[in-house]
């Protein structure tokens, strides 16, 4: 891509944010700030414990995204957040205007059985419904793409670039 993005790799939790994102920014030439890190540690228990987040409980986190996203602008990056609701982007945005979105979409018993695969994650699979009742996808006047995740995390990544280069014809 000619300007460097400020990617927010976005979608419920399973969909392969983790996975997908180190694989964009190195295929991008940027760098990955994995969005689970931003988390204050008394989110991770809340989750650990099978507690969905509030609203309240994103805003620090969410900020802390954006001022890492904000850092990056003009050199480019890619960041994993699950961005599922509108103002949560927008909060995002807020912090970082020149943020793109890539939500990683897929059939919801694929990404059950990706995530009853995973290990050592502190999000349970019982939390996938509340995160398919939260998403709000990426709407027409939102600067983002969207890319099925079907296929191997490569084929993921290729489509993914191929549609963040459509962003700037």
């Amino acid at each position: 891509m000619s300007t460097p993005h400020v990617v927010v790799v976005m979608g419920v939790a399973g969909t392969g944010k983790t996975t997908i994102g180190p694989l964009l920014a190195a295929e991008l030439g940027v760098p990955y700030a994995e969005g689970d890190d931003f988390h204050p540690p008394a989110n991770i228990a809340k989750m650990s414990a099978g507690i969905p987040l509030d609203d309240d409980d994103r805003r620090p986190w969410l900020d802390a995204i954006g001022e890492w996203a904000h850092g990056r602008a003009g050199l480019g990056g890619v960041v994993s957040s699950s961005a599922l609701k509108r103002i949560y982007r927008d909060r995002l945005r807020d912090g970082a205007p020149h943020v793109v979105f890539l939500h990683l979409t897929g059939d919801r018993a694929l990404i059950e059985e990706r995530m009853a695969d995973r290990k050592g994650h502190f999000m349970p699979t019982a939390l996938l419904d509340s995160q398919f009742a939260t998403l709000q996808p990426l709407r027409a006047d939102e600067a983002g793409v969207s890319v099925d995740v079907s296929g191997t995390p490569e084929e993921i990544t290729q489509r993914a670039v191929a549609a963040l280069r459509r962003l700037e014809d």
